[in-house]
């Protein structure tokens, strides 16, 4: 199996700017990020960026990094970009690895962009894990996903999917039954994302503010797997960075 990462890295932050750039045991974030992307399989790893400063300190530690248009309303306009830059055929496989996210293991790369490539029917794949708190599943934060018995979403929602009918949530205690928090790691067919930047955004997108939610108003099909390994979260906020430098530090 063959596959690119692209990683997106904007400058722009509204709770911590300049993230891709934060010291981390001596690195930028994004070197961090990119160093985990390297020990996967892909083929190649591409880092897309809209600002010279994270361009220039990407070239500084060796990646493929492409200036990219400031403009994009998110990131999977960025990597259509990219696809096309790079003349990418329909075919092929991208995965997006997110730039705020230096803990990321290799293996779940490597599981999303396989379990694409096995599922012919599907446009994207992704990756979830169980909910194992009533705190988690009442977050609105957290986003939730319902898939069938093949892996197929059904939906997304920041709403808790399943709804567990008579569950008393003031007792703190979780429900019974089966709840799965959506992971933002997916893996693209490039002809896919062509086809998403042409789609005004639905009205069940802007509603959720979740972008997947236009492939599905569009009949594209999701294919969803818990992933193989914790995946740790990414780094949004100071107190994100500070845990993050305290356990790499010692590293």
């Amino acid at each position: 199996m063959s596959y690119t990462i692209v990683i997106p890295a904007r400058y722009a932050s509204t709770r911590l700017p300049a993230k891709p750039l934060a010291d981390i045991a001596g690195k930028p974030m994004i070197q961090h990020v990119w160093e985990r992307a390297r020990s996967s399989s892909a083929e190649r790893v591409i880092i897309a960026t809209d600002d010279a400063r994270i361009l220039e300190a990407c070239q500084g530690f060796g990646a493929d990094a492409v200036m990219t248009s400031a403009n994009h309303p998110s990131g999977t306009d960025r990597l259509a970009e990219v696809t096309s830059m790079r003349d990418m055929a329909d075919d092929e496989i991208v995965v997006n690895v997110q730039g705020d996210e230096p803990l990321i293991p290799a293996a779940v790369i490597d599981q999303v962009a396989r379990n694409l490539a096995d599922n012919d029917s599907a446009s994207i794949a992704t990756l979830c894990e169980p909910i194992t708190d009533a705190q988690t599943l009442l977050d609105e934060n957290a986003v939730k996903v319902v898939a069938d018995e093949a892996g197929t979403a059904l939906l997304f929602s920041r709403a808790s999917i399943p709804w567990p009918r008579g569950h008393d949530f003031d007792s703190g205690e979780m429900p019974e039954g089966n709840w799965y928090r959506h992971l933002g790691i997916y893996a693209y067919r490039v002809g896919f994302l062509h086809r998403y930047t042409t789609w005004a955004p639905a009205v069940l997108e802007t509603t959720e503010s979740l972008e997947q939610l236009r492939a599905m108003a569009h009949g594209e099909r999701i294919h969803v797997e818990a992933a193989i390994e914790s995946v740790p979260g990414g780094i949004d906020t100071q107190d994100d960075l500070d845990r993050v430098r305290e356990l790499l530090q010692g590293s």
